[in-house]
């Protein structure tokens, strides 16, 4: 509050009531409208993002008190006046939570000539000092100031006092029941007659509550920049890995690569419309060492690292088994096996097949997974699937497998469940299915994987898929 020392200095008047009024309206109906847009910001402790909204509501929660608090006092006057005092009580509240601006705002003066200390009923109750004890002096002052805010306090004093500088700057109290309060001080020093300071008055705010939510947002919102930086570090590795895991060749294959009955092979990897869930899913063609063929797609649940690394997993796996000469149904067995005792267990779907070109004999097995596309003459149909539950599922299962003759210039397609899981799973298998007519007329396999990809690849998709093509050759 001004000195009344400014004698020279024109009293303020003070503003219209109606108009006062009307901003009272507007702040609380504006707070009114903050407070719901928080509560219906659940804080989800995993989600950073959201932390972040909260904390800047209650922020701005706490502002618009501020400003309604001050617009309250300017049209009820003076504590004392209209009002009557506030205890201790309602100054901090019981539970240490937002107090009412009177125990927020207080004043107090100094004078220099008769050692007069003059505080607002509002500062003891800030300082949780009882108002029979007196204000305190400039010298007692720094008593109840913590340790490392002593020195700014005592420098914004000496500035006032001796050089005549405005004071405007915080410093934290400790209070007699050992809260912690930060105070923001705004004052300057009060001129005598003949220039020298006369005594020194200020405004001190409790801003204990303003900070702590001030310091919120920018937790939150650190954590929100680090969760996102993580999460572009996770979708890189991820993307790396897959990258390294994959096959290398790009194109078109072809196995083995020579005689009769060798496969034209072609694959491709669609990855999901937010391009942010790297999945566990995988194709793959190997030549073996007995001159058979091996194609297998697969998906395992899950997105980023940790879903790609237990893919390069299973997919090492299942070539060492295949090289090996383990068949597909208790390769299948050995997956499932390898799945149940991963650290971080995981479900997986999985198709395998092995093709011997000499008698065009397709040998395979499936865990969970949607059976190949078998394209002939202009139709398409799904094989019979033997039996296979999920990778993960059951512990000990066994794996079916089934056999087929597929003729020459037949057309095989592989694909995860992603490709065609757009609204009804039906609907998707039924338009790959549909492509059969294209797939006709001696197509290689990258002109049907292309098709594939203008069908499904431009649509909104929720996960990332695979799909692989192999026609099989004269």
């Amino acid at each position: 509050m001004p000195s009344h020392l400014f004698a020279d200095r024109p009293a303020p008047q003070p503003p219209e009531r109606g108009t006062v009024d009307a901003l009272i309206t507007q702040t609380r109906r504006l707070r009114g409208g903050v407070d719901a847009v928080r509560r219906d910001a659940l804080v989800d402790e995993d989600d950073a993002r959201l932390r972040w909204q909260r904390a800047l509501c209650d922020l701005a929660v706490h502002q618009l008190d501020d400003l309604g608090a001050h617009l309250d006092q300017l049209r009820t006057g003076p504590a004392g006046q209209d009002t009557p005092p506030l205890t201790a009580e309602d100054a901090c509240g019981t539970d240490g939570g937002d107090a009412t601006l009177l125990s927020r705002v207080g004043s107090a003066e100094w004078n220099l000539l008769t050692d007069a200390v003059s505080w607002s009923e509002e500062l003891y109750q800030i300082f949780g000092r009882p108002s029979a004890a007196g204000g305190m002096s400039l010298d007692e002052l720094p008593t109840v100031v913590v340790d490392d805010d002593q020195a700014l306090l005592t420098s914004m004093v000496t500035g006032a006092l001796v050089d005549g500088r405005p004071i405007d700057g915080e410093f934290r109290i400790v209070r007699p029941d050992g809260r912690v309060r930060t105070l923001h001080m705004m004052g300057e020093p009060v001129l005598d007659a003949e220039g020298c300071t006369a005594s020194m008055w200020a405004v001190l705010r409790d801003v204990s509550e303003l900070r702590r939510s001030q310091r919120a947002v920018r937790e939150s919102h650190d954590s929100l920049r680090r969760q996102r930086h993580i999460a572009r570090t996770e979708h890189r590795l991820a993307v790396e890995l897959q990258e390294a895991v994959l096959p290398p060749w790009r194109g078109s294959l072809r196995l083995p690569h020579g005689g009769p009955g060798a496969l034209d092979i072609a694959a491709h990897y669609l990855p999901s419309s937010s391009r942010a869930l790297i999945g566990g899913d995988w194709y793959d063609a190997l030549a073996l060492p007995d001159g058979a063929s091996l194609l297998t797609v697969g998906d395992l649940t899950g997105h980023g690292v940790t879903a790609t690394g237990a893919m390069a997993m299973l997919l090492g796996a299942l070539r060492g088994m295949a090289v090996a000469g383990i068949g597909p149904g208790p390769l299948m067995g050995h997956l499932n096996q390898l799945l149940e005792q991963t650290v971080q267990p995981a479900l997986g779907s999985a198709v395998c097949c092995r093709y011997e070109p000499a008698l065009r004999r397709l040998t395979w097995s499936r865990a969970g997974h949607p059976a190949p596309l078998l394209f002939r003459d202009g139709t398409g149909r799904a094989l019979t699937a033997p039996d296979g539950v999920l990778l993960g599922a059951t512990r000990g299962t066994g794996y079916e497998q089934a056999v087929l003759t597929l003729h020459a210039d037949d057309l095989l397609v592989l694909h995860t469940d992603g490709l065609t899981r757009q609204g009804a799973h039906d609907d998707g298998r039924r338009r790959l299915l549909g492509l059969a007519p294209l797939f006709d007329g001696g197509r290689t396999a990258q002109d049907c994987v292309r098709m594939i990809v203008e069908e499904f690849g431009e649509h909104e998709r929720e996960d990332d898929a695979c799909v692989l093509v192999a026609r099989i050759g004269a």
